[in-house]
């Protein structure tokens, strides 16, 4: 983790400890995950009921706490994904329990058929002969009937485990997408990288990585409202996801931060890519949908960085981060690689408050 990124979860850290010592509630875990939420801001939603809770100068208490993690942070994949289990585990039920029964009547066709056999052996009379094959008759009939009906279950349970697949494939993909922008969370973008770097290492092709931090957000986001804030997110997200291609994976990286892992791409390619992105974002001119107001253009920041044989997953992020943490300091609204780093470090830095 780099100095920037812990001095920001730090921050959010003590500002969720904070809102839970005004607000009088105890500080279990479900509650700081609750304000922690909050003080990043990932959660618009949750952001705009905590913010319309205080002020309407309504008292803060545990109960409510507890309805605001249940509502917004208690994910109902879990319960989905043990939803899907408990009808998995009860159609393989139903599938042993047809195949127990298919065997059991095969063991005892299985018997009457050694018992014709050694009845055969006998002199038998044709009344006797008739009687052994009525009998042998039904048995196989009922044998047929089983038969019949295992199929008829194996099929439905087919069927049954191929919905269910499905519903655990949905699931899967819904738990690796942020609910705003629609693109990866946070969840997807580790796995997806770590893949990345997996294959870097196992083939020695290029893997670069792009960090992106929208300018003055906090500022925009207060001054216009929540909702035209996540309309800016949504947008850097499209913006993003539409200037990378691929194998690439755009994600929400946490707040207004935003990442690109580009397999098959060195760092000559991504800064490309970067300014590509950059460019796209400054050309949206915003509107505010209530009024059709003109709000201008939104710009974001850059850092570039490229996988090399000694970087780790958090290593190569932190080396992005500080990319993106120089190119603030050079006045934002530019991308800087690590090839610039080391020159933009020398220049005299300039005021990033706000960011």
């Amino acid at each position: 983790m780099s100095d920037q990124e812990f001095k920001r979860t730090l921050g959010y850290a003590n500002a969720a400890f904070d809102l839970l010592k005004r607000s009088g509630i105890p500080p279990y875990p479900q509650f700081y995950e609750l304000l922690y939420t909050y003080a990043t801001g990932v959660n618009p939603s949750l952001n705009s009921r905590i913010n319309a809770i205080f002020r309407s100068g309504t008292v803060p208490s545990s109960e409510l706490a507890e309805t605001l993690y249940n509502e917004f942070l208690k994910s109902d994949v879990n319960d989905r994904m043990s939803s899907v289990s408990e009808r998995m585990h009860a159609r393989i039920e139903a599938v042993h329990e047809a195949i127990d029964s298919a065997m059991t009547t095969a063991n005892a066709y299985s018997g009457s058929l050694q018992s014709a056999s050694g009845d055969l052996e006998r002199n038998l009379d044709a009344n006797d002969m008739k009687a052994l094959a009525t009998r042998l008759l039904a048995e196989t009939r009922r044998m047929q009937d089983t038969n019949r009906q295992l199929e008829s279950k194996l099929e439905a349970s087919r069927e049954d485990i191929a919905a269910l697949q499905r519903d655990l494939d949905d699931v899967r993909r819904e738990s690796m997408l942020d609910p705003l922008t629609k693109i990866a969370n946070r969840k997807s973008f580790d796995e997806g990288l770590a893949d990345a770097i997996s294959e870097a290492e196992a083939d020695g092709s290029p893997l670069s990585l792009i960090l992106v931090d929208i300018d003055h957000f906090k500022k925009f986001n207060d001054t216009y409202g929540h909702q035209t804030g996540d309309q800016v997110l949504r947008l850097v997200a499209m913006m993003l996801k539409s200037n990378i291609k691929g194998k690439d994976l755009a994600a929400r990286y946490g707040g207004e931060e935003f990442v690109a892992v580009l397999p098959s791409t060195d760092l000559d390619g991504a800064i490309i890519a970067a300014e590509n992105i950059r460019k796209a974002i400054q050309a949206k001119e915003l509107l505010k949908r209530s009024t059709n107001e003109k709000l201008g253009r939104i710009t974001a920041s850059f850092g570039v960085a490229a996988f090399s044989r000694k970087d780790n997953a958090m290593s190569l992020i932190e080396r992005a981060d500080q990319c993106l943490y120089a190119a603030k300091h050079a006045g934002r609204n530019r991308v800087v690689s690590e090839n610039e780093l080391i020159q933009i470090e020398e220049a005299p830095a300039k005021d990033v408050s706000a960011a």
